[in-house]
């Protein structure tokens, strides 16, 4: 964008539509970028998403109106893969006990669990999965991983088997409430499940059905089914369940990654160059 151009963070207070008028660039992040949003974008002329996922992006009604949508699909894949690694190892050396230990200061409590020799079953081998795949046979794990063409043999398999099952796949039709009571079910009892994809591919009623029925072991959390989310919200508060901010992705080096796709294809807009990773 030319010199002296505005950038400007959302205020939530307001609605978006109210906001965006006479804006060229948009970087939604977890923002709802909406068709409303998008006819209310008169100078609109890009929507960059600074992240991979564009499941909060209305494509169609960007095309309609000629609007190329890009994302930065790369640069943050080894930093949500060390998210998803801590969250399996907060998990198995019960965090939030911990925390409630040391302000009691009881020594030594609670007895956890280690993470070598267990079974991980990755959901998605993107670069993110394919990142946390390398590090967790770095720290002793067996590795086994779906793709999005998935047979039933080979999910079913994977759920059986694994000790934790981690989630890296895309919000689409085919994903939303994958995991749900037909899939707890068969995983073991015990077992962890992480997801750092999307909240809506976990059911959500099916998931506090499997922790209060001892089913699942705990889960860890980096994203969640409406965000900004409820701090207060019980299920974010029990002793089996592990919470982020939706900071996966929120490192200095990947922030730096992306920031550089980012501008990149902000000058090139500016420029009437082609643009890089553009999904529509």
């Amino acid at each position: 964008m030319p010199p002296g151009s505005a950038i400007d963070l959302w205020d939530r207070k307001q609605p978006l539509e109210r906001v965006v008028d006479g804006y060229q660039v948009l970087l939604p992040s977890n923002g709802p970028i909406t068709a409303s949003v998008i006819a209310a974008a008169s100078d609109l002329r890009l929507i960059q998403q600074p992240a991979a996922g564009t499941d909060n992006i209305d494509l169609a009604a960007a095309r309609s109106r000629g609007i190329p949508v890009c994302n930065a699909p790369g640069p943050s894949g080894g930093a949500v893969a060390e998210l998803a690694l801590f969250l399996m190892l907060a998990l198995l050396r019960r965090l939030p006990d911990a925390r409630s230990a040391f302000a009691d200061a009881r020594i030594g409590q609670p007895i956890g669990r280690e993470v070598r020799g267990r079974h991980l079953g990755i959901v998605g081998m993107g670069l993110t999965g394919s990142a946390l795949a390398r590090l967790a046979e770095g720290v002793g794990m067996t590795v086994s991983a779906v793709g999005s063409r998935r047979s039933d043999a080979e999910w079913e398999r994977l759920l059986r088997e694994a000790d934790v099952v981690s989630l890296h796949c895309p919000l689409t039709a085919a994903t939303r409430g994958l995991m749900d009571d037909r899939a707890f079910s068969l995983m073991k009892p015990g077992a962890l499940l992480i997801n750092c994809a999307r909240g809506p591919v976990i059911d959500r009623p099916a998931l506090a059905r499997a922790l209060d029925g001892g089913r699942l072991g705990g889960v860890g959390l980096d994203v969640f089914w409406d965000e900004p989310w409820d701090p207060a919200d019980p299920l974010y508060n029990r002793p089996d369940v592990v919470v982020m901010p939706h900071i996966g992705s929120s490192t200095e080096e990947a922030m730096g990654r992306i920031a550089a796709i980012v501008a990149g294809n902000m000058d090139r807009v500016s420029r009437g160059e082609p643009l890089v990773h553009r999904v529509a």
